[in-house]
């Protein structure tokens, strides 16, 4: 028996989202990918924070990460290579409302896309940005990319690799600005959801690298970091990540760090013995730019409907008396 339309719209109202409310298209990342952890993890913060699927989207360019759109049930533009974040600033100014995402590699962000990269940063807008940086190009198949280790041998570099590879934290942090740094890496999910999580929270451009495997391209890669808990360095704060028993016996190598300390953020950064992971800068007094050039309208789907139906009655006929 159908429901009569106010008991429907009051049971609409307590519904809540579960995690495959949020599967879009099935993944065809290689089995073992990093980005499927990432998804994952993306898809629990959606649910923890009940997100509505209708207030979220997701923006990509050109690469394996940036096929993510196709595979959440949410809104999504797969765009060019290397512009995902002026389409991201774009739709964070004229729908505030929304809740931004951008999915970006380590070619489409630190190399065709790395003035927008700088200029985002600048302008600090609210959304969060994940770069999936798996050190190669996945999807063109076996080139090297701005983050590949010097000596690597691909199709583009058979005799090894010439150039250090840039440090998309170290870059971050030295553009004014900057309000939301982190690191964390794919093959540790609960570490990984919670650094998302205060990404998410956190209110201006929210920039999280994560370090994310390549079974196809790069096979063993990670595997001296994966295959060792003591390789991570595990960045705590009382207003950060928190100290637990479980965090104490898996990771034992930790640091007590302040995410004001820019300086200190920078060091971390540039650190090699070890793979630093957690919340590196955090400045919430950073200006975000749409608050700053505020449009004069939010142009939310009821200030839209109210102009197409201002348009649409100028049309109108009038019955005849």
């Amino acid at each position: 028996m159908a429901l009569p339309a106010t008991q429907f719209l009051l049971n609409s109202s307590d519904e809540s989202y579960c995690l495959d409310d949020y599967e879009g298209g099935v993944p065809r990342w290689c089995t073992g990918c990093g980005d499927l952890a990432i998804r994952t993890a993306v898809q629990r913060l959606c649910r923890d924070e009940q997100l509505p699927l209708e207030k979220v989207v997701f923006v990509s360019g050109i690469g394996c990460s940036s096929r993510f759109p196709h595979y959440m049930k949410t809104y999504g533009f797969h765009g060019l290579h290397g512009r995902p974040l002026p389409v991201a600033e774009g739709i964070k100014m004229r729908r505030p409302d929304l809740h931004v995402f951008v999915n970006t590699g380590d070619g489409d962000c630190c190399s065709i896309g790395a003035a927008h990269w700088i200029h985002a940063i600048r302008y600090n807008m609210n959304m969060t940005v994940l770069l999936h940086d798996n050190q190669i190009y996945g999807l063109t198949k076996n080139q090297v990319s701005p983050t590949s280790p010097k000596g690597l041998t691909s199709n583009t570099t058979p005799r090894g690799n010439t150039l250090e590879p840039l440090n998309p934290l170290s870059a971050t942090l030295g553009v004014a600005n900057s309000s939301f740094v982190a690191q964390v890496v794919d093959w540790a999910p609960d570490l990984l959801l919670e650094i998302l999580s205060q990404a998410f929270r956190h209110r201006g451009f929210s920039f999280v690298r994560v370090l994310q495997r390549c079974p196809e391209f790069l096979p063993t890669h990670f595997d001296p970091w994966l295959q060792d808990p003591d390789a991570l360095l595990v960045l705590t704060h009382e207003d950060t990540i928190q100290e637990t028993p479980n965090l104490a016996k898996t990771y034992r190598h930790r640091e007590e760090h302040d995410p004001s300390n820019l300086n200190r953020a920078r060091e971390i950064a540039s650190m090699t013995e070890r793979i630093p992971v957690g919340i590196l800068h955090r400045d919430e007094n950073v200006p975000c730019y749409e608050d700053l050039s505020e449009p004069q309208g939010v142009f939310t789907p009821e200030v839209i409907r109210a102009g197409l139906e201002e348009e649409f009655d100028k049309f109108t006929i009038a019955p005849a008396d």
